[in-house]
């Protein structure tokens, strides 16, 4: 069976870090583009962060407004993916998805380029 499990998430005081994991079941991850999303309530769904596949040397992308607090890594051995947020703000409080698939590299922010989803991981910020 195909699945993507994020974990990590939780509440956590503005200033603070979390580091998020996607682990892959049933399939490999090395040439997949992952990425993360995240739904606030109310809102859409929205790109944070893209990690390409092995294939295309891992290129890594970010949303304006995470660039230089998130960090996207891959362990293709552990067959997971990472997502290191410092510095939250309350802003960056909703679920948080993993996502795999084959995005352009124009549309890794786009939900319909992503082929696998896990269930979510809760990341809130508040003091």
């Amino acid at each position: 069976q195909l699945q993507l499990v994020e974990s990590g998430g939780g509440l956590v005081p503005p200033g603070g870090s979390l580091r998020l994991i996607c682990a892959a079941s049933g399939f490999s991850l090395d040439y997949y583009a992952v990425g993360w999303f995240r739904q606030a309530p109310g809102k859409e769904r929205e790109g944070v962060s893209v990690i390409g596949g092995s294939g295309v040397g891992s290129n890594t992308n970010y949303a304006d407004s995470v660039k230089g607090r998130f960090t996207i890594s891959r362990d293709n051995a552990e067959n997971k993916v990472y997502l290191q947020m410092s510095r939250l703000k309350p802003e960056d409080t909703g679920v948080y998805y993993c996502a795999a698939g084959s995005p352009y590299s124009y549309t890794w922010h786009v939900v319909e380029s992503y082929d696998y989803w896990g269930q979510g991981t809760q990341v809130t910020v508040s003091s």
